[in-house]
């Protein structure tokens, strides 16, 4: 094996480790949380949004944290077409609902129009076989202030609305997350 086809198998490899989530054709957990939208609390059901179509979940860190804050953002601008396509979209993290009622409020991120919900003991995100781990002590968020819950990978899935994963998405930036998830839902829209 010559040297760069083994550093290509090393990364592979380590790709697939980090990224160990539920593939493709998998039965997707049932989510009931209570989430947010545009700051109003509401109880959340995966197995009811599948009955109006595919619904795109996707795991973030935390709330108003760089990268998470940017996925929301275009998630949001961008909610107009997932729904073109007949899709859903809930943001899922370890954030207390209190952090995620701002956070979907919040016009430079969810901006009201993106639902996010509360895995608070990281139950959901350890069902669909995401790493959860601590915060580091002292972490902060853009706002000032210390990140005091668990942390799920960043991982997107496309639900189909027979429950099974249709695409797991997971080792992109936050805009690519989007934009693939896009490209998904929009795939099984042309498919019908």
């Amino acid at each position: 094996m010559t040297p760069a086809l083994w550093r290509y198998a090393v990364a592979m490899l380590c790709s697939a480790l980090a990224h160990a989530a539920l593939s493709e054709g998998a039965s997707a957990p049932d989510i009931r949380a209570t989430a947010s939208l545009a700051g109003k609390a509401f109880d959340y059901s995966l197995a009811q949004n599948l009955r109006k179509g595919p619904v795109v979940v996707y795991f973030y860190p935390s709330a108003f944290t760089q990268g998470c804050n940017l996925e929301a953002h275009t998630f949001a601008t961008r909610i107009d077409d997932f729904a073109a396509a007949g899709a859903s979209v809930v943001g899922v993290s370890l954030d207390g609902i209190e952090r995620l009622n701002a956070f979907s409020a919040d016009p430079d991120y969810c901006a009201g129009r993106l639902a996010v919900a509360s895995d608070a003991n990281g139950s959901i995100a350890r069902a669909y076989q995401l790493n959860v781990r601590d915060t580091p002590a002292g972490r902060k968020d853009t706002r000032g202030n210390e990140i005091d819950h668990g942390l799920a990978e960043r991982t997107t899935f496309v639900v189909g609305v027979d429950g099974r994963i249709v695409a797991s998405l997971g080792g992109l930036n936050p805009v690519q997350n989007v934009e693939r998830a896009l490209e998904v839902v929009q795939g099984l829209a042309h498919a019908k």
